[in-house]
């Protein structure tokens, strides 16, 4: 019974560890990094246990033509703060793509903006 107990113990220990690697992992190493252009539609914090800096970025190519929309996550609170100062302003965003992550407490995107500026019409 005793060496039953031992077993499960490291067992769960060593899926612990096993997740806990895998995450840090998923959000420390990009798959693509990149730039998109457009004009910063909506941006707020949501979410209802772990909230989340959430926004859209319409992408426009052609006067006249539907924009597409950028979905992406923001995870530095002064960058949010930045972000939201700009809401409604032409921006160039710096992101990393980060595949897999396990779990929508670190975002509901896979696209994390690191950066952005400002562009001037």
């Amino acid at each position: 019974m005793k060496k039953t107990i031992q077993i499960l113990v490291i067992f769960l220990a060593a899926v612990v560890l096993l997740f806990g690697g895998y995450t840090w992992l998923s959000l420390h190493w990009s798959y693509s990094t990149g730039e998109r252009a457009g004009l910063l539609q909506k941006f707020s914090k949501k979410g209802w246990v772990c909230k989340t800096w959430e926004g859209e970025l319409l992408l426009t190519t052609l006067p006249g033509v539907i924009p597409e929309k950028f979905e992406f996550t923001v995870s530095d609170d002064q960058v949010a703060e930045r972000l939201s100062a700009n809401a409604g302003k032409r921006l160039v965003l710096n992101y990393a793509q980060h595949k897999g992550v396990p779990s929508s407490c670190f975002g509901d995107t896979e696209y994390f903006v690191e950066n952005f500026q400002v562009l001037k019409d």
